[in-house]
């Protein structure tokens, strides 16, 4: 009979648990980094408001796009912080990108789809064909 020692699932570095994580980090590369904005999505009778979490971004580091029914949202930054005349010995590249893509209903005016930013939120404001709109009306009994 052969015995087969099972770590469940933890690492064996030899060494405490700390260092697993920050050799596992190295290894095997940063999980954060593939993150996507969070998104409220909102319906009000004349048209969808959709709106991103996106600080730390400009303007014109928004690429939104409209192919039959999907909106795409997309954006893609790279800061480079170094300084002439430095000796660099570690230099991290800050680079933040993402798509997100929506499928929108067959009621959308594709005509009118309105973008803004502030204050670290993207707001898309996407209106309704006019008849695709809620008409309320009084019905009579006879």
């Amino acid at each position: 009979m052969t015995l087969v020692k099972f770590n469940n699932g933890q690492k064996a570095y030899g060494v405490n648990p700390f260092f697993n994580d920050v050799f596992d980090t190295i290894l095997h590369g940063d999980k954060l980094v593939t993150r996507v904005p969070a998104v409220n999505i909102a319906e009000t009778e004349n048209e969808f408001h959709i709106e991103l979490a996106v600080p730390g971004l400009k303007k014109e580091d928004f690429k939104i796009s409209l192919e039959k029914n999907i909106l795409s949202v997309s954006a893609e930054k790279k800061a480079e912080n170094v300084e002439e005349g430095t000796r660099i010995t570690k230099c991290e590249y800050n680079y933040t990108s993402f798509v997100r893509s929506f499928t929108l209903p067959e009621t959308v005016d594709h005509s009118k789809i309105d973008a803004e930013y502030t204050d670290g939120i993207l707001k898309l404001n996407v209106a309704k064909r006019e008849d695709a709109k809620i008409q309320a009306r009084e019905i009579a009994v006879k």
